[in-house]
C-alpha cells in the first residue's frame, strides 16, 4: 500500500459484560456523546485482507459512515441484504465467491453503489470486460484517503447531476420527462429505461451516463466532459471509467460496435447518442 499515518483500525477494548461481535465483525460508526447524531450513510467493506479491511472501515468511520465489515463473498451478501448499504468497497479476488460474483448478485437486489478493488493493474483490462455493474474501481496499492475522497464524491453526486428536470443552462427550455430514440425511452423522472417495451435494469450511474447523452442527443462528449456531467468537475480518477460505464450501457440495449443505435463512438473525441435507428 501506500504511504499513510501509522492506524489501527479495530473494535474498541469491550467492556465487562458486553457481548464480543461477531466473525462478520458489524463495525457501527462511532457516535460523538456531544452529538449523537447517527451516521448519515452505510458503508460495507469487502476484503479478505482483515488488515486492509479494518483500515478502510476506519477512515470511513472518521468521515461518519456506519460501517460494516465482510471478509468473503457469502457473508457479504448477506450482509448487504441486512444493513442495505449505499456504498460496498468490494475486493475483487475474494476466497469462495469472488468480487465479480458477489457484485452480479448484489446487483439482483440492490442499486448501491460499488468501487471494486483489483489487485493487479490487468484486473482492470478484465473488469471492462464484464459488466458486472461496478462503479469506479481502484488498483492496489492505493490510498485510503483517495478511496474515501472518492466515495465522498460520488455520494454527493445528486441524481439529477445532469439537469435532467430543469431548464437547458444555455436555451432556458425546459428538459422533456422522457426522451424517446427509436424503441428506447428514458424516463429521466422515474429513473427508468424501456427497450422494445421491456425495462432495462441499469445501475444508477450507467442511467446517469445515458441521460447525460440523451439530454444533449446532437453533442459529441469526451470522457472528462461525461465525468464533469456525471461524476462532478471534482473527480480525480482513471478516465477511461467512461468507457466500462458506455461499455455496460451498449450491452444492456443490445448494441454492438456495428450498430451503434443507441450510444455512438466518435473518433478522436468519446461518444454521443444515437438516432435508435
Amino acid at each position: 500500500m501506500t504511504s499513510e499515518p501509522t492506524t489501527t483500525v479495530g473494535p474498541s477494548p469491550l467492556a465487562p459484560g458486553q457481548p464480543a461481535p461477531n466473525d462478520h465483525d458489524t463495525m457501527a460508526g462511532v457516535t460523538s456523546p456531544t452529538t449523537r447524531r447517527p451516521p448519515a450513510r452505510r458503508a460495507l467493506v469487502v476484503d479478505d485482507e482483515e488488515p486492509l479491511a479494518r483500515l478502510v472501515a476506519g477512515y470511513l468511520e472518521r468521515d461518519g459512515f456506519e460501517v460494516h465489515v465482510a471478509f468473503d463473498g457469502q457473508a457479504a451478501l448477506e450482509l448487504a441484504r441486512t444493513v442495505d448499504p449505499d456504498v460496498v468497497v468490494l475486493d475483487l479476488g475474494l476466497p469462495g465467491i469472488d468480487g465479480i460474483d458477489v457484485c452480479r448478485e448484489l446487483r439482483t437486489f440492490s442499486d448501491c453503489y460499488v468501487v471494486m478493488l483489483t489487485a493487479r493493474a490487468d484486473e482492470v483490462d478484465t473488469l471492462i470486460g464484464l459488466a458486472v455493474g461496478a462503479d469506479d474501481y481502484m488498483a492496489k496499492p492505493f490510498g485510503p484517503r483517495e478511496l474515501t475522497a472518492r466515495i465522498g464524491v460520488m455520494l454527493r453526486r445528486p441524481r439529477h447531476t445532469v439537469a435532467l428536470d430543469g431548464p437547458h443552462r444555455a436555451t432556458g427550455e425546459r428538459a422533456p420527462v422522457a426522451w424517446e430514440f427509436g424503441q428506447l425511452t428514458i424516463d429521466v423522472v422515474g429513473r427508468e429505461v424501456h427497450l422494445d417495451g421491456a425495462p432495462v435494469a441499469l445501475t444508477r450511474t450507467e442511467f446517469d451516463v445515458l441521460a447525460a447523452l440523451a439530454r444533449r442527443p446532437h453533442a459529441a462528449f469526451s470522457r472528462r466532459a461525461l465525468i464533469d456531467a456525471v461524476w462532478g468537475e471534482n473527480w480525480v480518477g482513471d478516465e477511461h471509467l467512461v468507457d466500462v460505464h458506455v461499455l455496460h450501457v451498449r450491452q444492456k440495449l443490445g448494441d454492438t460496435p456495428e450498430t451503434q443505435r443507441f450510444v455512438r463512438t466518435v473518433r478522436g473525441i468519446g461518444y454521443r447518442m444515437g438516432s435508435g435507428g
